[in-house]
């Protein structure tokens, strides 16, 4: 009688030949160029080779936390040596994402700095934002800030800042970004959840590699 072919072991190697497909193609994805209409927003050094992006929602818990591990801790270590770039990616289920990221926008065009303090600003405050209250929250700041309202009010409707903002989220989107915050130290991903150890240890590894490079 002719002997059956061992069913599970035709199932691990299905799945080992998909696990290995899918670790390719993310590798690939995360490996593509970045590509924005305006300049980032950075923090640290702009001109270094090593570079920290990360795909952020201002509404995301977890994105708290990556700021504030970033000023607390990756900052004053790596301030001078790494560039810490902010790209844009509201999730969908998040109802103030999207408009807090035009927001940040509209600042950064008034000056880069006023941009990274809005961002750090609304982080420290989600708690207290609501859909409801989100416009007067952000004429508050700004206001507070030295702008006027009604420049704000007229920059959330800028069909030209919400779709930076798009094009920023579908950029992350093609690179197979779908979690927040999602950071890149040169390439290698650290997603939703990662410690100080873990993150430091990329950046370690980033800069040792462009420093054997010269």
């Amino acid at each position: 009688m002719r002997k059956l072919p061992d069913i599970s072991c035709m199932v691990l190697h299905s799945y080992n030949v998909v696990m290995t497909q899918t670790s390719v193609l993310w590798a690939v994805l995360i490996a593509l160029p970045l590509l924005s209409a305006q300049e980032p927003p950075v923090e640290g050094n702009p001109k270094s080779a090593v570079r920290v992006v990360v795909y952020e929602d201002l509404q995301c818990p977890d994105c708290t936390l990556y700021r504030k591990m970033l000023d607390e801790k990756l900052l004053p270590k790596y301030g001078n040596q790494v560039a810490f770039e902010h790209r844009d990616f509201p999730l969908p289920k998040h109802k103030w994402a999207k408009p807090a990221a035009i927001a940040a926008r509209h600042f950064d065009r008034e000056k880069p700095a006023l941009g990274i303090e809005f961002r750090r600003w609304v982080m420290a405050n989600q708690t207290q934002i609501t859909p409801d209250n989100f416009e007067a929250k952000i004429t508050e700041w700004a206001v507070g800030q030295g702008m006027e309202g009604a420049k704000l009010k007229s920059a959330m409707q800028n069909p030209g800042l919400a779709k930076l903002v798009d094009d920023e989220y579908e950029e992350g989107v093609a690179r197979g970004i779908a979690r927040t915050p999602t950071v890149l130290v040169n390439g290698e991903p650290f997603i939703e959840t990662f410690t100080l150890e873990q993150i430091s240890k990329g950046i370690d590894a980033a800069l040792a590699a462009v420093s054997s490079a010269k």
